[in-house]
């Protein structure tokens, strides 16, 4: 018998024996929190981050850890597989079962006590690891060691797989810093644990019961098999495969804590854990060391190591080719020296005197030696940089540019770091065989951990044939040089049926032993360490899979023209997850539930498909599950950015909308909102009344219940004037010594704020533009694209390119202030038309204002000197980029703070109903806590109309578009004749007062 033909038993009869009505009941009648058996819920936690799916039977989100004890036992006494689950990131299969599923990530996440004298913090499973590290930050400590997902994982979850991250150089596994644990057995039996004195085992037995037959039945196992546990357990840094049975033994303290971390929910549930603190190291910076090959560096690792770095990391040419071509983490890259193969030896100390006889001591030993190259990155950001082109490994060897998908099930083995450089040689040669041999391959190779996806073809019966032999050989690979099949991920059902070419019969006998220990009736987990599934069962994909095929809007031209393939773009890293930076994702931020994230929306559209024809999720595009689920997405585009597999759940909204409601009445949100350019052109003919009839209550509630829009939010009044109606009677004025650019009037500067318009052409016009406006009646399409009425948006969009098409193709700029609209030409239209050559060079050819100021050779913007507090707007941070801002309020002598996240108001997201309060959440999470502690004299800039008008109607203040402010301090140095120097700069600054508009609202 091979490793790999160690199979679980089939258990369908006693699933199929479950009564799910009662145990919802049940459920639900002890249990507070969300208890969940929906399709939505049961969709979006059929997998995790690995290869593999299983539709679970319900899932639990319990209020308080006391609810989630309730809940395991509910499923003992019904005869149901429990799981548990934290940040859903695992890589092995662990937090996917056909069992109801416990997410402690919602409600659970509570630091319970903290002591600072003993460096110890009692927590709840399902605190995330950097919302704990911010709580301890004020004390100077932190918990250690610091995986790549430290924004969304949980300690219960790092508890669960033993977990390590980059830093376990110098601080070991989330096993040597568990002190005790509060845990559950699915039969009730309730204790704290850890190390155990001979004494305290004497008084548990005394005590007698269930728990003293565990502890009984553990010690017996552990002194029979005493021999082969010291043989068969490597004594390498890295060995998180298998149970910890090690620490069981008598010298080292028969410590039961311990050796239930990385047990992966097969055994007990956690309830509490009390860790052990660390103090922060103040000084750091890493020595980039440059080699030949990847295969030299990993040679040269274990002399890194001699110099006790709190970092020792490994990466091939390969990903950092990958991240050049997806144009990701540019300055570090830059930076890194020449090589072919590279390590990262991070560096800490207590001063910054230690900390330069520290690099000095690894450049003189290291640097020139066996042909490396080096650079010190001393420099905070630039060592963040380099940072986040490690942590975007996953992602950016997920799926690289050109080249086929590549998956987990061989991606983090490990053997002893000396023996590294040898594996690798052996390993490169077996990829090669199999012909996987352009993966990249990366990882912490001070401790011998190797981190690698491999392009396995996992959708055809040959592909998967070949990942379950290559395993196999590579299993025993690792095996034949002492190292671990998993050096970090866990065994979960990708490597446990290979535990015994590593651990052998007995070992492995003895883990089993110890499941029915505590898990007499195969409850927790079941099919996962012990007694589990083939690594080719379950798959997530498998040669069976065939989802359905489906006519698009969009093309999909980076998903081979298939929105099934868009679908499967999620590998569930849970980026999405995070409460923090960047912008992804706003209504995961407000609402804490998996089905509001980016990876839980990519999980329902993939069930949608139901490419295995047993999806909880039904009725194709017709399902109100997946629509549920969308409508909170607010369109933001911030995963099209910050998701390292570059996920556009905007666009996949919008195409779901189109397909759902076709033939079907709409909502009236839709015709509203979707209309309007069309009302706001109507409008234009007597505004202030519109304006007035806005604010007579009676007759304003009764237009907004027709329009179907939220009652509560103040509807935006229209400008007396249209832009593009005072633009006509002024006439173009610049001199045209740098050409003439065509100004985009979307409909949101046009109608509402022209003004925002006025001050972009007195802008160009000082720096030598000609300005111009289109002809006639003119519209991206962007109401009508993010209502999902793409039919109409497509024509609006054809008789707007025809317009413009005299203009692009002499080469003419189109210049956008509306960042949202500007984005429709330059991402958006493509997908829609994407054989349109006059689209496509309007796509070319069209500009942010910011773009076209930096790009004008000598011209320099005026000096406004004034602090700033800027809400990047979502679409210009996704799809535009905010570099060219950055610089022109630099040289415009703005002090700038950029807050991270979404507005909320995302268009008409806001005013649709249902959504205020996740829409003021959004706000809440970041940009209004940033406007109230801003110093009152600081200017408020937000290019997007949303933005301003979200701002203004909490309470924020008038928020200024970047055209604004600088035509205010054009207009001021004008005034005032402000003198240069020799360079033609402002050498006064601007104060706060500016001076009232010219005729006709145009700056002066």
């Amino acid at each position: 018998m091979t490793a790999v033909e160690r199979v679980a038993p089939p258990e369908m009869r006693r699933l199929a024996a479950i009564d799910v009505r009662v145990l919802e009941e049940r459920l639900k009648e002890l249990v507070g929190g969300d208890v969940r058996f929906d399709p939505a819920a049961r969709g979006a936690y059929s997998t995790d981050g690995s290869n593999y799916r299983q539709v679970p039977i319900g899932v639990v989100v319990p209020a308080t850890v006391e609810d989630g004890a309730r809940a395991v036992r509910v499923c003992h006494e019904l005869g149901v597989p429990v799981v548990s689950r934290g940040g859903g990131t695992s890589l092995a299969g662990q937090a996917c079962n056909v069992a109801v599923v416990v997410d402690w990530s919602r409600y659970c996440n509570r630091m319970v006590s903290f002591d600072r004298d003993a460096r110890t913090a009692v927590v709840e499973p399902g605190i995330v690891l950097d919302d704990l590290n911010r709580q301890l930050a004020d004390a100077g400590l932190e918990f250690q060691p610091q995986p790549a997902t430290h924004g969304h994982c949980t300690l219960g979850g790092m508890i669960g797989n033993n977990s390590c991250g980059a830093t376990a150089m110098a601080y070991g596994t989330t096993k040597h810093h568990v002190r005790r644990l509060e845990v559950l057995t699915v039969d009730g039996v309730r204790m704290w644990v850890g190390p155990t004195s001979e004494e305290e085992h004497a008084a548990i037995q005394d005590a007698g019961g269930r728990r003293a037959e565990i502890y009984r039945g553990l010690r017996e196992l552990v002194d029979r098999h005493a021999d082969a546990i010291r043989e068969r357990f490597p004594d390498i840094p890295r060995r998180v495969s298998g149970y910890n049975l090690d620490s069981l033994l008598p010298e080292n303290g028969f410590d039961l804590a311990k050796a239930l971390v990385g047990s992966e929910s097969t055994l007990v549930t956690v309830l509490h854990a009390e860790l052990e603190l660390a103090e922060r190291v103040p000084e750091q910076a890493f020595v980039v060391l440059g080699y030949p090959s990847i295969e030299e560096a990993a040679y040269a690792a274990p002399r890194a190591a001699e110099h006790h770095p709190l970092v020792l990391e490994g990466m091939d040419d390969r990903l950092i080719h990958y991240q050049r071509e997806e144009d990701r983490n540019r300055e570090a890259l830059r930076l890194l020296p020449e090589g072919e193969g590279w390590l990262v030896v991070g560096l800490g100390a207590d001063s910054h005197d230690e900390l330069e006889r520290r690099i000095a001591a690894v450049e003189d030993d290291l640097a020139g030696d066996g042909g490396a190259t080096s650079r010190v990155f001393r420099d905070e950001r630039q060592r963040t940089e380099l940072w986040e082109v490690r942590e975007a490994a996953l992602g950016a060897t997920a799926q690289a540019p050109e080249m086929p998908d590549t998956w987990p099930g061989w991606e983090d083995s490990a053997v002893p770091p000396e023996r590294l450089g040898e594996y690798l040689r052996a390993f490169g040669e077996l990829l090669d065989r199999y012909g996987y041999g352009a993966a990249s391959r990366y990882g912490h190779f001070g401790q011998g951990c190797l981190h690698i996806r491999i392009p396995f073809q996992l959708t055809t019966a040959s592909g998967v044939a070949d990942f379950r032999a290559f395993i196999q050989e590579a299993a025993e690979l690792v095996s034949g040089l002492g190292g671990s099949l998993s050096g970090e991920h866990g065994d979960g059902q990708a490597r446990a049926a290979l535990l015994p070419l590593m651990f052998g019969d007995e070992v492995v006998h003895v883990f089993e032993e110890v499941k029915d220990l505590l898990d007499p009736a195969n409850l927790m987990n079941p099919g996962k360490v012990v007694r589990p599934h083939a690594p080719d069962e379950n798959l997530r994909l498998g040669s069976d899979f065939e989802p359905a095929t489906v006519q698009t809007w969009f093309r999909y031209t980076e998903d081979e023209n298939s929105f099934a393939r868009a679908a499967q773009r999620c590998v569930g890293v849970g980026k999405c997850r995070n409460q923090t930076g960047a912008v992804m994702c706003p209504s995961y931020r407000a609402t804490g539930a998996e089905e509001h994230s980016t990876r839980g929306r990519a999980r329902l559209l993939f069930e949608m498909l139901d490419g295995h024809g047993d999806s909880p999720v039904q009725d194709g595009w017709a399902s109100q599950d997946v629509h549920d689920a969308l409508d909170l997405c607010l369109a933001c585009k911030g995963c099209k950015h910050d998701c390292p597999v570059e996920v556009d759940m905007a666009t996949y909204k919008v195409e779901f909308l189109a397909h759902h409601y076709a033939g079907r009445l709409r909502p009236g949100a839709h015709y509203a909102m979707g209309w309007l350019p069309v009302w706001a052109r109507a409008a234009s003919f007597a505004p202030e009344v519109v304006n007035l009839a806005t604010r007579l209550g009676p007759l304003t509630r009764t237009a907004q219940r027709l329009a179907g829009v939220e009652k509560d939010r103040p509807v935006p009044r229209f400008a007396k004037h249209r832009f593009v109606d005072s633009f006509h009677r002024r006439g173009s004025r610049g001199d045209g010594r740098r050409g003439t650019v065509m100004l985009w009037p979307d409909t949101f500067t046009n109608n509402f704020h022209p003004e925002v318009g006025r001050a972009a052409v007195r802008v160009l016009e000082d720096a030598g533009y000609r300005v111009t406006v289109p002809d006639g009646t003119v519209c991206c399409g962007l109401t009508w694209i993010t209502t999902g009425q793409l039919g109409i948006a497509r024509r609006v969009l054809g008789r707007t390119v025809a317009a413009l098409a005299d203009h692009v193709r002499a080469g003419g700029l189109v210049v956008g202030l509306e960042p949202s609209c500007t984005a429709v030409f330059r991402s958006d239209a493509q997908e829609l038309m994407p054989h349109d050559e006059d689209l496509s060079r309007l796509a070319d050819q069209t500009r942010t204002l910011a773009e076209v100021l930096v790009d004008t050779d000598g011209w320099e913007p005026p000096q406004v000197g004034r602090d700033a507090v800027v809400q990047p707007h979502c679409h210009q941070h996704a799809v535009l980029g905010t570099g060219p801002d950055e610089e022109v309020l630099r040289r415009a002598g703005v002090s700038t703070t950029s807050v991270g996240g979404c507005c909320g108001l995302a268009g008409s997201f806001g005013y649709e109903p249902g959504h205020l309060d996740v829409s003021v959440a959004c706000a809440e999470h970041e940009l209004m806590p940033a406007l109230r502690d801003a110093d009152p004299g600081s200017l408020v800039l937000a290019d997007g109309f949303s933005c301003r008008t979200q701002i203004e109607q909490l309470g924020g203040g008038t928020a200024r578009h970047l055209a604004e402010v600088l035509a205010a301090g054009l207009a001021r140095r004008d005034a005032e004749d402000l003198p240069r120097n020799g360079r033609g700069q402002i050498v006064r600054h601007l104060d706060r007062h500016t001076p009232a508009p010219g005729p006709g609202g145009w700056p002066r």
